[in-house]
C-alpha cells in the first residue's frame, strides 16, 4: 500500500511541475524579451545635453503616416513614448536651438526561428529514454513577425549623429502594439546615456 501511494504521490508531483513549466513558458512567449544594442561617439560628453527637438526633416515612418500629413498610429505612439522618456531622463523638448535632434525608424518584418525539439526517434515520435533504436535532434522552424524600432540622437550643432540605439521584439501584429511601442523605446533609452568613462565625465 505505501508503494502505491509514494508512486502516485511521485506521479503527481511530476504532473505539477510539468505543468508549472508549461504556465512558465507560456507567460514568457507573452512578454517577449527587447533585444537592444546601441553605439556612439566615444568623444561626446553626453551630460552636456539638456534639451532636444524632433529632427526637422523626419523620415517616413512605416504605415506612411507624415507622408500623408497626419500621424499613424505607430508614429503617434512612438513619438509619445520617447517623449515620456525624455522627460523622465530631464532633457526638455524645445522648438528653437536644441542641443539634440532625434528621429526614429521603425518596421515590422517576417522572421524565422530555428529551435531545438529535444530527442526524437527515426520515427518521428519523442525520445523519452525507453525502448530501442537509435534517436537525434530534431530542430524546428517557426515563423514570427519582429518589430524593430531604431531611435537617433544628432547633435545640432555639429549636425552629425551622436547616438544611435535599437530595439528588436517579437510583436503580434503587423504593426507595433501602444504597449509593445513602449516597452521597446523604453528598453532602448534605458541605454542611454552610454555608462562610458569618457561619455561621463
Amino acid at each position: 500500500m505505501n508503494l502505491i501511494t509514494r508512486f502516485l504521490s511521485r506521479r503527481m508531483s511530476l504532473a505539477a511541475m510539468s505543468l508549472a513549466l508549461l504556465l512558465g513558458v507560456s507567460s514568457c512567449a507573452s512578454t517577449a524579451r527587447v533585444g537592444v544594442t546601441n553605439d556612439f561617439d566615444h568623444s561626446i560628453n553626453f551630460r552636456t545635453y539638456k534639451t532636444w527637438a524632433w529632427y526637422p526633416e523626419q523620415p517616413t515612418d512605416s504605415e506612411g503616416g507624415p507622408a500623408q500629413g497626419y500621424q499613424s498610429f505607430l508614429d503617434k505612439r512612438i513619438r509619445t513614448a520617447v517623449e515620456r522618456e525624455m522627460t523622465a531622463k530631464g532633457l526638455t523638448r524645445v522648438d528653437k536651438a536644441p542641443d539634440l535632434y532625434v528621429a526614429y525608424s521603425a518596421k515590422v518584418e517576417e522572421k524565422q526561428r530555428a529551435t531545438n525539439n529535444g530527442l526524437y526517434s527515426p520515427y518521428g515520435y519523442p525520445y523519452y529514454g525507453y525502448g530501442y533504436g537509435g534517436f537525434y535532434n530534431r530542430n524546428l522552424v517557426t515563423d514570427y513577425k519582429a518589430g524593430t524600432v531604431i531611435i537617433d540622437f544628432v547633435d545640432a550643432n555639429r549636425k552629425e549623429l551622436a547616438w544611435r540605439g535599437q530595439g528588436q521584439a517579437q510583436v503580434d501584429n503587423q504593426t507595433i502594439s501602444e504597449e509593445e511601442v513602449y516597452r521597446i523605446v523604453g528598453s532602448i533609452l534605458g541605454t542611454y546615456p552610454p555608462q562610458d568613462q569618457q561619455a561621463s565625465r
